[in-house]
């Protein structure tokens, strides 16, 4: 057994490194949180190739003095935390006392820093740790630490280091979280020598979304503000139509810290319950404010997670400020309150008010004055005829709402009550196609006739569309008209399960969506050739997260082996050009959302294009809903009835199966 003995002060600073710098946007948070703490109204972030090459951040704080440089970057060495009793209500961005020393511990270190009201500077350069002599220089107030060749001394970690665009993505990411939680605070982001960046610093939460999450985004949030015991929230959630495909634009607080946090998560989507499409997640700018001895921020070495004291009060506060904020949104104001509602008056007061006397006997009104003739060659007011119901829109089996020809007449016993008016005829009430229609409705035609008969009816292929139009499948060989099958299609139900009954007396219920999915995912995982594309006549600008567009852009040869022509459109967005011919151009958006984010979770390449082909082919395949025709369901009772489907490629079953005597013992018949 090997003997036992105290590491090197240099290998423990390499360890401590590994904890707390892991990626140059790690650099980044550390340097800028203390410019934060600093006191600084104005912080600005250089980098050059992804960090790797430099990194350099300015800020307008309070500075170093230079005497204390040296002690700076000393591990443990911190000006926040002075007793044990500090641990507990820790309200500072950076206090660990590790930055510095793991930051110039795996890289080449130059710090300039000028204290407030002093004439001069300081500067002190570091390699690998090592300190050099501090030097006197001339230099604004505040602090500039320029890093570079990060991880030279560590190859191992240098290889795990991933492209410069997603290196640069994770550093935006961090500046538009800077921006977000410290309004007050102008941040500017330089990505080799291109500002990408820049916040006013006005203090307001409104301009910071903008400045850093884009005009389309900040047009969708309606603004949050409640308080439940000593937890208060405030700042923004988007309307429910206007969800994202996945979580990445939902952005927590506490008490300016920006966290991950499965809590906060889940009281924000509770919020959205029942308003917000499944599968949509809707996004957020929430700051959680609360005392600093009720969270403890020091149990995570990145510092992004934090443990609540009341977890359920915060739950609360989060839920029910961004559900009163979404039922309140869009409803008109309170009418303007009248001083005199709730006016008190005595019994004689209230008579006089209403015309009586203060004995109580009621003073006659006065006889109504006759009403001036009409002039001549106009009609008389007569009552207005009561509003009847227009006919029905019927929409027939192609979805296309028909409307009908002409409203029917009003009843004969009607016609002589009330006079007839120089208006217009009421315009027949419009049908969403989601409501009902009944199966045996059909377009009125003509008025009703004088012997009371009906209006005559529609043929049942009008307004039908081309056979082009509809919803197709490709049928199998012999498919469609084989009557000698062991099942039979006995109908379809909510539109999304079909019926089928076996010949040995058993009944199928088949979830179409599960069944059109999995024979997608069986196609184009046994295709060899590219799918086929289809050019937009209109690019399609992404209005992405600044790490989900990078995702996309890093891995555009995998996108192209789908179908999708993607590029960079500046500025973190991605312009799609063309989609595969089995996505819907409405479906890009949302296609792409989930493809960033399987490409995020993926481990190696053959995993992501996996992923990839679930969300390809549930985007293609048939939705719950759709109307399908007698031959797309039998392809699918087919397909699943011979075995070859079982499972959707995410697990869940295709189909149910009830026997015979299951059902009979359902109606007490066995």
């Amino acid at each position: 057994m090997a003997r036992i003995q105290q590491l090197s002060s240099h290998v423990a600073d390499l360890i401590a490194a590994g904890e707390v710098v892991e990626r140059p946007a790690s650099v980044v948070k550390e340097l800028v949180e203390n410019a934060v703490d600093a006191g600084a109204t104005a912080v600005t972030v250089e980098v050059r190739r992804g960090g790797m090459g430099l990194i350099r951040v300015t800020d307008n704080g309070c500075g170093i003095a230079p005497e204390e440089l040296p002690t700076a970057f000393l591990r443990h060495a911190t000006s926040k935390l002075r007793q044990e009793s500090d641990l507990g209500k820790i309200g500072t961005l950076g206090f660990r006392g590790e930055a510095l020393a793991a930051i110039s511990a795996v890289s080449r270190l130059d710090i300039c820093t000028c204290p407030a009201g002093a004439l001069t500077g300081a500067r002190l350069h570091l390699e690998g740790g090592v300190p050099g002599r501090v030097e006197e220089t001339g230099a604004p107030q505040g602090t500039t630490v320029s890093v570079q060749d990060l991880f030279y001394n560590t190859p191992a970690r240098l290889k795990f280091m991933k492209k410069d665009m997603a290196e640069t993505a994770a550093v935006m990411g961090l500046m538009q979280h800077l921006a977000l939680s410290h309004p007050e605070v102008s941040c500017q982001f330089i990505k080799d020598g291109v500002e990408a960046l820049h916040t006013p610093g006005d203090g307001k939460l409104s301009s910071a979304v903008y400045a850093a999450l884009g005009r389309d985004f900040a047009h969708s949030l309606v603004e949050v503000s409640g308080r439940g015991g000593e937890v208060a929230v405030h700042g923004f959630v988007t309307k429910p139509l206007a969800g994202r495909g996945s979580r990445s634009m939902q952005t927590f607080f506490v008490n300016g810290r920006f966290i991950k946090s499965p809590l906060l998560t889940a009281a924000l989507e509770e919020g959205y319950r029942n308003q917000i499409m499944k599968g949509r997640f809707p996004g957020c700018v929430l700051h959680v404010e609360l005392p600093v001895t009720a969270v403890d921020v020091n149990v995570h070495p990145a510092k992004t997670q934090v443990k609540f004291a009341r977890e359920k009060e915060v739950f609360d506060a989060v839920f029910h400020t961004v559900l009163d904020a979404l039922d309140q949104d869009g409803k008109p104001a309170a009418p303007a309150h009248r001083e005199d509602f709730f006016k008190a008056m005595d019994a004689q007061t209230y008579r006089e008010s209403v015309g009586g006397r203060a004995d109580g006997v009621p003073v006659p009104s006065a006889a109504p004055r006759p009403s001036a003739p009409a002039p001549s060659g106009t009609r008389p007011i007569v009552p207005a005829a009561p509003v009847r119901p227009a006919a029905p829109a019927v929409r027939p089996a192609s979805g296309r709402i028909v409307l009908p020809a002409q409203p029917p007449a009003w009843d004969t016993e009607l016609s002589g009550k009330w006079a007839v008016h120089d208006t217009a005829p009421q315009a027949p009430a419009y049908r969403r196609e989601s409501e009902f229609a009944p199966p045996d409705a059909e377009p009125l035609r003509g008025e009703r006739a004088a012997g009371g008969e009906k209006p005559a009816l529609a043929e049942q292929t009008a307004g039908r569309p081309p056979e082009a139009e509809q919803q197709s499948m490709p049928l199998p060989d012999g498919g469609g008209g084989d009557d000698e099958t062991p099942w039979r299609i006995a109908g379809e139900v909510l539109k999304t399960y079909i019926i089928c009954e076996e010949a040995g007396g058993s009944v199928w219920l088949i979830d179409k969506h599960a069944a059109h999915e999995r024979v997608n995912f069986d196609r184009m995982k046994a295709r060899l050739e590219p799918p086929m594309r289809q050019q937009l006549l209109s690019p399609i600008a992404l209005g992405l997260s600044r790490e989900d567009g990078a995702l996309l852009l890093e891995n555009l040869e995998l996108l192209r082996e789908f179908g999708f022509a993607c590029e960079d459109f500046g500025g973190g967005s991605v312009l799609v050009r063309e989609v595969p011919a089995d996505i819907d151009a409405a479906d890009a958006e949302a296609t792409l959302e989930e493809f960033a984010e399987n490409l995020r979770s993926g481990r190696d390449v053959d995993e992501r294009r996996e992923k990839l082909l679930h969300t390809m082919a549930c985007k293609a395949a048939i939705k719950a809903g759709m109307e399908s025709s007698e031959q797309e369901l039998r392809v699918l009772v087919d397909r699943v009835q011979s075995g070859e489907i079982k499972y959707c490629p995410h697990g869940r079953p295709v189909a149910v199966k009830l026997s015979r005597y299951e059902l009979e013992k359902m109606f007490k018949r066995a």
